[in-house]
């Protein structure tokens, strides 16, 4: 496995993946001065996922098609495909996601397979909110989540204060 890490608006991005694909994708709540130094020979997977993720920070990109390879059981795997059908720009409930699955039963379970998403930003995990429209739970911080929707409503792309 090979890691990088690039400069973003939210801060230092770590991708990591080999030839098989790009298997996690992370905020990296470091300083430039302590992350780790960039390969210069990444594999096509990593590279192709550093070029995309700028492009989508830049406003040039709405999906992704660099080959990944995230690791999850298979029930985690079927939230992670379910979140890749939320669009661009919108956003989903966790009961909504829930129902699409077919079980409305699992939420719980729907939202901890969320949490355990790999491959931030690419499975659009920041599309899913509570079913009162609140920004819920997220891993990169919910100030994160927040410019997220943002970016993609078209926003300024500036973080707020307020």
């Amino acid at each position: 496995m090979t890691t990088t890490i690039f400069d973003s608006p939210l801060g230092l991005v770590r991708v990591t993946g080999d030839e098989a694909g790009v298997s996690a994708i992370s905020c990296v709540d470091v300083s430039p001065d302590e992350a780790v130094s960039t390969p210069t020979n990444l594999p096509q997977p990593v590279e192709q996922a550093v070029v995309q993720l700028t492009e989508y920070f830049a406003g040039t990109r709405q999906s992704f098609d660099f080959l990944m390879n995230p690791a999850g059981t298979t029930f985690q795997q079927t939230v992670w495909k379910a979140l890749l059908d939320v669009p661009f720009g919108t956003t989903l409930s966790y009961l909504a996601l829930t129902r699409r699955i077919g079980d409305e039963k699992a939420i719980r379970a729907v939202a901890a397979a969320n949490g355990k998403n790999p491959l931030w930003i690419v499975v659009p995990c920041h599309r899913i909110i509570g079913s009162n429209g609140s920004l819920t739970g997220y891993a990169g911080g919910l100030w994160r989540k927040k410019w997220l929707q943002e970016h993609e409503r078209g926003g300024s792309g500036q973080l707020s204060l307020f």
